[in-house]
């Protein structure tokens, strides 16, 4: 067995693994009455069940428990010897990363918990944001999921590290607002840290990468407009930790080797359309006077929706959004300080175009 069959060995297990979770999640959420019913801040307007957060954790914590299980039990008996050298090879190196992966799971499990504790019970935000840091803080200090391109202090980039997180987690949050949205754009973003850390010969970045994006795409079958199930902030925060997580260690490798500064910005150029929802919404809020936690239906999609677009229209339109800026991504490490400037030039140029069309589309539809 290669690599390249193993990665679509889990692939399938947790895409097909997650199709399951998410359908029998449907189920109990709806006897148990776990739902979310329209309201003015939200902008589904159906009942829709809640509970695909449990399934996306439920399916990646199984396929990474298995996958330890079976490395640690199996490997040095040899009953694993079948899978090939250019897999077995790699063991070794998955055994010393199993504390980290096993506190990273503790720590998503935290998130798991906090985000169904919301769903439930709507907590005020600053409790969230300070669950939410201190989970960022262990992850960075505790399991290395920090960033160290300029500065050797572990407390500072620990810190900085944590910063991003906490956003990143924000960020995809926020994104969870229309049918398919949040779990689509992970899928994207996720795949092209995937292509990056694969090109890079990150053989355990890219396995956590592809596992992730197979719990994301069952669980998509079901929430891809119309919605038969939302993810709630039970999937939302773990959704946007894992983000987080695969862009700080696939940019620290790729940074190491490139031997180059500027590919401290891949994750920038990755979340650009996230990013810009997060910190343009927040932005509105606060001119209007309102708390940016404060949820309400002026997010990016409900902007592009109101110009005419369609639900699964305004979907698309942000897939390929983030399509577009994330490719350049992928290479940034490879190119010259020319080419980084066209890509970061690429990217600045897609969100002029998204801001004009938000500004105009309506405008010109007044003037006919």
């Amino acid at each position: 067995m290669t690599l390249t069959v193993l990665a679509i060995v889990l692939f399938i297990g947790s895409f097909v693994l997650s199709l399951a979770l998410t359908y029998t999640a449907k189920k109990i959420a709806v006897r148990l009455d776990f739902v979310s019913r329209p309201a003015g801040d939200r902008f589904a307007q159906k009942v829709v069940p809640l509970g695909g957060g449990a399934a996306i954790f439920a399916a990646i914590a199984i396929i990474i428990l298995a996958a330890v299980a079976a490395v640690k039990f199996l490997a040095a008996p040899g009953y694993l010897d079948w899978l090939g050298e250019s897999v077995t090879i790699h063991t070794p190196g998955f055994l010393s990363k199993v504390g980290h992966l096993m506190l990273i799971l503790l720590l998503i499990f935290v998130l798991f918990l906090l985000g169904l504790w919301d769903d439930k019970k709507h907590l005020g935000p600053f409790f969230k944001l300070g669950i939410q840091f201190a989970v960022a803080i262990a992850a960075a200090f505790f399991a290395e999921i920090r960033v160290e391109f300029f500065i050797e202090n572990k407390i500072v980039t620990s810190l900085l590290s944590a910063v991003w997180i906490v956003l990143i987690i924000n960020a995809f949050n926020f994104l969870d607002n229309m049918d398919g949205l949040s779990a689509g754009i992970a899928v994207i973003t996720s795949s092209i840290l995937f292509t990056a850390a694969a090109l890079n010969g990150q053989v355990f970045i890219g396995g956590l990468a592809i596992v992730f994006v197979g719990a994301l795409m069952g669980f998509l079958v079901f929430n891809f407009p119309p919605a038969k199930i939302f993810m709630g902030d039970a999937g939302s925060l773990v959704v946007g930790f894992f983000v987080a997580l695969l862009s700080l260690r696939t940019t620290y490798f790729n940074q190491a080797l490139s031997g180059r500064w500027y590919p401290v910005f891949v994750p920038l150029v990755v979340m650009a359309v996230p990013l810009y929802d997060f910190i343009s919404v927040t932005l509105i809020r606060l001119c209007q006077g309102k708390s940016p936690f404060v949820g309400d239906t002026q997010h990016f999609s409900h902007r592009i929706k109101k110009h005419g677009l369609t639900e699964t229209q305004t979907v698309l339109t942000l897939y390929l959004a983030t399509l577009c800026t994330g490719l350049g991504a992928t290479f940034l490490y490879q190119v010259d300080l020319a080419g980084a400037i066209l890509i970061f030039i690429q990217t600045v140029l897609i969100l002029f175009i998204i801001a004009i069309f938000e500004s105009t589309v309506n405008n010109g539809k007044k003037n006919n």
